[in-house]
């Protein structure tokens, strides 16, 4: 029998102890729950079950529930017992995640330093003397230094992307609530969102498709992929960023744009205004309608000790409590106009790359000034969840011993698209783990966007011609925020013909005397597959195509009279291999394109495994 997830929970216990942190978590699970929990993974895996996330181990922040484990939210004396996970922690338990252990933050995730809790400050993974970040503080570290795998967060102002900037690991923050928050104490509940953390962006792909879907539903055209070229814009201004940091951010810029980005400078100054209402105007009021009537009891009684409550946090969440309504609907409608406005400026482009951090603080620097601190930390996170956009902070590198981060920031579910577009920067630069699993991916390479297992409808469409990917009308199907799905054929039952159009097209018809043709697939939304084939002109007709695999996909074929005045090609089996008019096969041996064509297409349109279908 395996004893892969056994071996794998005993290396954690092992590295626990090696590294001896205990300012990491508020409660470990006890080794003897996990050895049984393990035991039984591994027996399920031997019966082949499938369980994606088998083998990884999971840090949870503790402020989301995790049946067994007071919940705490960094306050002893708000713990409750839950009854059940919550439900993100559920389902990547029931794919074989297992939880470690709850993991220590800043106060009711109030707070973007790590230090602001009873349970101790938690340091930087790598030198002690400077802050983790918060308020994901404990699980950051706890992946950064390879204990866990996995971590979850909570995000609501950076809380999920400031630790992963300064730990030197990737953060994926949705859009808010395709995650659900049930189990989650709130801190800010219209600004919420659950984060997952890990060393590799693949991985916290995976996790993230098993954890969301399921609340706010996906719109019918969503993008899945960013373009070949994406258009990102930078700030043009970097406040608060030290020379060094401001250099590294632009070297980033330079470095993305050599991978075939195109990028232009953007004045952020409204995003930087919203972002500053998050404390400074009246919709800290949240925080207190979360757990003010708690931090006032806990005050009013001189219990504020006893509880454990965070003086600076308790003074945060206290002052709120006196804000007037009419401040709170004034600022409410401010952040709106300034959402417009931002999201005006941001049309054309497909993301916004900004720093991560704009500082890594020392803990004596919080010490001395944990307010001040804190707000300059949140230069670059604060407006993000006000403006309900989607984030993938990941390393970028290192910057005089500190590691240095950048987060691409995207549209209301452009989550597919931040994330395509951090492949292109993620780096590697991370502390030697004590103990820490492979990425997450598919044997051959490509990306199955994270939202396609969270419930976005997603519409198989295979090309045989210029569509696909590098081609000349490639870029028709990117725009529309195609996903590449990689190389397929189909069943040896079609011909294909050189239609006789300009430019030049291939049509394929049913043949008894047929063979396979070589094809790509691509994954769109319902609304962009209805875009793509509203353009498509004659003679393309609708029919059933059949793949080598057996399966069975709606598609188009060229109608009997353009069959008839075609010529057959069907011997070269791929249309990128055919050779134009006027050419021999043998001048065209190994050519990979033959000039501009507009192709037949074939359209998947089952949706067995592209469909919102719902991980366990």
């Amino acid at each position: 029998m395996s004893t892969l997830v056994t071996d794998r929970v005993r290396a954690a216990l092992a590295a626990i102890d090696a590294v001896d942190r205990p300012e990491i978590w508020v409660a470990l699970r006890p080794a003897e729950d996990l050895l049984t929990e393990a035991d039984g993974l591994d027996t399920r895996l031997s019966t082949g079950e499938e369980l994606p996330l088998a083998g990884l181990m999971l840090a949870v922040k503790n402020n989301v529930d995790v049946a067994g484990i007071p919940t705490t939210a960094a306050c002893p004396g708000y713990a409750y017992p839950p009854a059940e996970d919550a439900e993100a922690v559920r389902r990547l338990r029931a794919a074989g995640a297992v939880v470690l252990g709850s993991t220590n933050l800043d106060q009711f995730a109030t707070g973007l330093v790590g230090t602001r809790s009873p349970y101790g400050a938690v340091r930087d993974a790598r030198r002690p003397e400077f802050i983790s970040g918060g308020s994901s503080s404990g699980s950051a570290v706890a992946v950064a230094l390879g204990l866990a795998d996995l971590g979850i967060g909570t995000d609501t102002a950076g809380s999920g992307r400031i630790p992963a900037g300064l730990q030197g690991i990737v953060g994926i923050k949705p859009t808010l609530h395709v995650v659900p928050t049930d189990g989650v104490v709130p801190a800010c509940r219209s600004w919420d969102a659950v984060t997952i953390l890990a060393r590799d962006l693949r991985t916290a792909e995976r996790a993230m498709g098993v954890m969301a879907g399921g609340g706010r539903p996906w719109p019918a055209d969503v993008r899945l992929a960013a373009p070949a070229r994406p258009r990102v814009a930078y700030p043009a201004d970097l406040p608060e960023l030290s020379p060094a940091w401001a250099a590294e951010f632009g070297r980033q810029v330079a470095r993305l744009e050599a991978s075939g980005v195109d990028v232009e400078p953007l004045q952020i100054d409204v995003f930087l205004q919203a972002a500053r209402l998050l404390y400074d105007g009246a919709l800290v009021a949240e925080r207190h309608a979360a757990v003010g009537a708690f931090v006032d009891t806990a005050a009013a009684g001189d219990h504020a000790g006893s509880a454990g409550l965070d003086p600076t946090v308790a003074g945060i969440i206290g002052r709120a409590g006196h804000l007037a309504a009419h401040d709170y609907v004034a600022d409410t409608a401010r952040l709106e106009a300034l959402r417009r406005t931002a999201m005006a400026r941001l049309e054309g482009f497909d993301a916004l790359l900004v720093p991560t951090s704009p500082l890594h603080p020392l803990l004596a620097d919080v010490a001395a000034d944990p307010v001040g601190v804190n707000s300059r930390l949140g230069t670059y996170t604060n407006f993000c969840n006000l403006f309900d956009l989607c984030a993938v902070a990941v390393p970028a590198g290192e910057v005089g011993g500190a590691q240095f981060g950048v987060t691409v920031v995207g549209r209301t579910f452009d989550d597919a698209v931040v994330a395509d577009i951090a492949r292109r920067i993620e780096s590697t630069p991370r502390p030697p783990a004590l103990f820490a699993a492979g990425a997450v991916g598919r044997p051959d390479g490509t990306v199955t966007p994270w939202p396609l297992a969270a419930g976005a409808v997603g519409v198989p469409l295979v090309v045989v011609g210029a569509h696909r990917r590098g081609q000349v009308l490639a870029r028709e199907l990117e725009e529309l925020g195609a996903c590449w799905d990689g190389p397929v054929r189909t069943a040896a039952r079609y011909r294909m013909v050189a239609l006789a159009t300009q430019p030049p097209k291939p049509g394929v018809y049913r043949s008894e005397d047929g063979a396979e043709l070589v094809g790509e697939r691509w994954i769109l939304s319902e609304a962009a597959l209805g875009r793509f084939l509203a353009a498509l002109p004659e003679p393309m007709l609708l029919g059933t195509v059949v793949l080598d695999d057996g399966t069975t996909a709606v598609g188009f074929a060229c109608d009997a009279v353009a069959a008839a005045n075609g010529t057959d090609i069907t011997h070269v089996g791929d249309w990128l291999a055919a050779p134009t008019p006027g050419e021999s096969p043998a001048t065209t041996a190994g050519r990979r394109a033959p000039g501009p064509v507009r192709e037949f297409i074939v359209t998947a349109l089952s949706r067995g495994s592209h469909a919102g279908t719902r991980r366990p």
